[in-house]
């Protein structure tokens, strides 16, 4: 891993952790190639059953990095087309989020701004320490947050979200679990150690099942009511020919822990 990033495992559970506390751990364009880089990493890899996305310091993160950007206002064209590659980029890291067949926990402590809010949005479950806080800053700067809007307006109603974009104020973790952006909230510091306990808890699952239990409901979510049913219902069908399903039924009624094969 580059020095912005630090891959560990333990117990199937892979933690990336941003490691640039001392500029708030911005999703600059260096930070977004590692992470994609990563996940892909993570996929193929067969010991790992979950994935949790961690920072170090009192930010999560302070979304992409606006000196980085400012820096190239002075190209040629403005900076046009670096903004290009790095939106192109930061879309690519959240549908590989999406699309990993690895469940995706995000462990906040400090605040998940802009893009660091997206970030947390696009996961698949996150864990927020007390003390956390989330926002859509955009409005109050002049540019507004379209992009993290798109994982947020996914994550929460879309009154929630358009509340954040539209006010640009800071909300805590109490607020961000009623919305429905986080899951659950610990106390401050605990959020890594219980993202970690729930990427454990789900790695000792079958990863066969978990993969592809993750990719229907992602694929059904967006489709009307008969479609998504149609889908669903054949999903379960070809689910129960598996050797997983066989396995974790037989298990369940002879009262013994099941054996994965996948």
């Amino acid at each position: 891993m580059t020095s912005i990033l630090a891959r560990d495992d333990a117990d199937g559970v892979a933690t990336l952790t941003l490691c640039a506390p001392n500029t708030r751990n911005p999703l600059g364009l260096l930070t977004l190639d590692s992470l994609i880089v990563a996940l892909a990493n993570i996929e193929a890899d067969a010991s790992i059953g979950a994935v949790v996305l961690a920072a170090e310091g009192a930010v999560f993160s302070s979304g992409h990095d606006l000196k980085e950007m400012t820096a190239h206002r002075s190209d040629a064209d403005g900076g046009k087309a670096f903004f290009e590659k790095l939106f192109l980029r930061c879309a690519e890291l959240m549908q590989a989020i999406a699309a990993s067949p690895k469940p995706v926990i995000a462990a906040v402590e400090g605040i998940a701004t802009a893009a660091g809010c997206q970030l947390v949005a696009a996961c698949d479950l996150a864990v927020a320490g007390e003390a956390a806080r989330f926002a859509l800053p955009g409005a109050a700067l002049g540019l507004f947050c379209s992009t993290p809007l798109v994982a947020v307006g996914r994550a929460v109603s879309r009154k929630a979200a358009m509340e954040l974009a539209l006010t640009a104020t800071p909300i805590g973790a109490r607020r961000a679990e009623t919305m429905g952006l986080v899951n659950r909230v610990v106390p401050a510091g605990a959020a890594l150690r219980e993202a970690q306990a729930l990427g454990a808890q789900i790695a000792t699952r079958s990863r066969k099942v978990v993969a592809e239990g993750k990719r229907t409901y992602r694929r059904q979510i967006g489709m009307d009511l008969p479609d998504a049913y149609a889908l669903a219902s054949q999903a379960m069908v070809e689910g129960l020919a598996t050797p997983d399903s066989i396995e974790g039924i037989s298990a369940f009624l002879g009262k013994r822990e099941p054996q994965w094969r996948a």
